[in-house]
């Protein structure tokens, strides 16, 4: 069986650490990463502190196949992860042809003055030597790859434009497959040892328990969900969790509980 390929997720921002900003991309790419058969094995949220940056980026392009970053690649004084990301592989910062080409040739038409690609605009075609383009559909600054580093907008339309154009090239393997099942008036310390029995059972696959509370105007109760690449083992380790659950005096429903 071919390894899952791993990824991890820098989320980069002074602004999601002070709570003024919600991250709103993590959900959206692990999801797409799975589909793309890479597994997100971890995210992390870090400050706008190069020394963190650095080290971060360091450790984690080390562990995992891909590195995915959002945040912090606009054109202000504080957006300062592309050049974090040249000194983490000690290469220089500087103008990157094709980005520095378009984006002038962008600006200066659309406002008809050559000042109109002033230093700050400039600074997101600054990027480290070697860095490949990950263009986007709407807006004319990229995101870039340098080595197994992918460095992503945070506003997220902008990102899930950039993310579109990166998963081609990601390769990847086998799509990561899930299937829920959720019993209504189900607790988890009711099923949690004949949980426990079904994962020893299918070690391959990812078993976990959500509960939830008032959902859906039908109370309380908890949600199993399996994760694999294999459909097969997947069927039959829920058919085990549906037996379970039938054994408590409750009849499990497909899919996940309907909002509060």
């Amino acid at each position: 069986m071919t390894a899952t390929p791993t990824a991890c997720l820098l989320i980069i921002g002074n602004e999601v650490l002070s709570g003024r900003t919600q991250d709103a991309n993590l959900a959206h790419i692990a999801r797409k990463l799975g589909e793309r058969g890479i597994a997100l094995r971890e995210a992390r949220v870090i400050p706008d502190v190069p020394e963190t940056i650095i080290g971060t980026v360091n450790e984690v392009r080390q562990k995992f196949a891909h590195v995915l970053t959002t945040g912090g690649i606009g054109p202000t004084h504080d957006d300062i992860t592309s050049e974090c990301i040249a000194a983490a592989f000690g290469v220089p910062w500087e103008k990157q042809p094709e980005a520095w080409a378009r984006m002038e040739a962008f600006y200066v038409q659309r406002d008809g003055t050559a000042e109109a690609f002033n230093a700050a605009r400039q600074r997101m075609a600054t990027m480290p030597r070697g860095a490949t383009l990950i263009d986007n559909a709407i807006s004319i600054a990229p995101g870039f790859t340098i080595g197994n580093v992918h460095v992503l907008a945070g506003v997220p339309r902008i990102m899930q434009a950039m993310l579109e154009t990166l998963l081609p090239r990601l390769g990847g393997g086998p799509p990561i497959l899930s299937r829920t099942l959720t019993g209504y008036g189900l607790m988890e310390g009711a099923i949690a040892a004949g949980l426990e029995e079904v994962q020893k059972a299918f070690p391959g696959l990812d078993l976990g328990s959500y509960p939830f509370y008032g959902r859906g105007g039908r109370g309380n109760g908890v949600s199993i969900v399996a994760k694999g690449t294999e459909a097969a083992a997947i069927e039959a380790a829920m058919a085990r969790v549906a037996t379970l659950m039938q054994s408590l005096g409750v009849e499990p429903e497909e899919g996940e509980p309907p909002p509060a």
